[in-house]
């Protein structure tokens, strides 16, 4: 899978599909009920009813590419609790989010910006 850093948005789909659900399957859930287009620079990202296999489609420059990962003893700390059906994550979330933790609960601090005058130094 590409690295989730160079997706230009990441979507997570909050409501469980079939886990036997394919790139079509998903494909058609992109289109019908996020209403996005899921050819571009979008993951998407799904959950099966148990909670225990996560899948992610893109569009790989010719094609779709359906990434998948299951875990063998854990289920997904899966955002419930929210309101919104598609949830953006950044690429650091979905990190979380594949590390086993709750990315409603864990929040990163705020990125500063400053400005230095022009006669401060440093």
């Amino acid at each position: 899978m590409r690295a989730s850093a160079s997706f230009e948005r990441v979507l997570l789909h909050r409501q469980p599909v079939d886990g036997r659900k394919q790139i079509n399957g998903l494909a058609n859930i992109v289109e019908t009920t996020m209403r996005e287009n899921p050819v571009g620079s979008t993951l998407y990202i799904f959950i099966s009813k148990r909670k225990d296999v996560l899948k992610a489609l893109y569009w790989d420059k010719s094609g779709f590419a359906l990434w998948m990962k299951r875990l063998e003893n854990e289920k997904f700390r899966w955002p419930i609790k929210l309101e919104d059906d598609v949830i953006s994550l950044s690429a650091r979330q979905l990190t979380w989010l594949l590390d086993g933790l709750d990315i409603a609960a864990l929040k990163a601090h705020k990125s500063l910006t400053f400005e230095p005058n022009i006669g401060d130094t440093f």
